[in-house]
């Protein structure tokens, strides 16, 4: 049987794959990928054996970082980062939400301490991963995935 690419390799960059079909154009919007000037290819409805659909996003020239890693983590929990060199995957990292999560989340309460200070960075502490929960470090309140907005 022969394998058809959806959409084209990249030399050096890196690939975001088993992503929720919905979830794709999120992680665009919070990736900010406005400065790269590489190519970006995003795809949904992609057939996937495990997954029915999904999304795949290719962008070349750009690493990520673990802030941004720990962002598809919340959005995409079972997504997959390749990492490119010269057209080879060198590096694949299974996403994990972290136990910790700084400087991502905003918290739901607008009292807050770090939604009336300027210089407070945000701290979260997960409760439980699947279905997402967690505690704020400051003001104690518990969120849930419906109620976690990133920032």
């Amino acid at each position: 049987m022969k394998k058809e690419l959806s959409i084209s390799a990249i030399k050096d960059g890196t690939v975001v794959d088993h992503i929720p079909n919905n979830a794709a154009l999120k992680l665009v919007d919070i990736l900010d990928l406005k400065g790269v000037r590489g190519m970006i290819s995003i795809a949904t409805n992609l057939t996937s054996k495990t997954m029915g659909k999904k999304g795949i996003i290719k962008i070349s020239g750009k690493d990520l970082t673990k802030e941004e890693v720990d962002k598809i983590a919340l959005i995409a929990p079972h997504a997959t980062v390749n990492i490119i060199k010269n057209y080879d995957v060198k590096q694949k990292i299974k996403v994990t939400i972290p136990q910790v999560i700084n400087k991502i989340i905003k918290c739901s309460n607008p009292n807050c301490i770090t939604n009336n200070e300027k210089n407070v960075i945000t701290k979260f502490y997960v409760l439980n991963k699947d279905p997402l929960k967690v505690r704020c470090h400051y003001c104690e309140r518990n969120m849930e995935k419906e109620d976690i907005s990133l920032l």
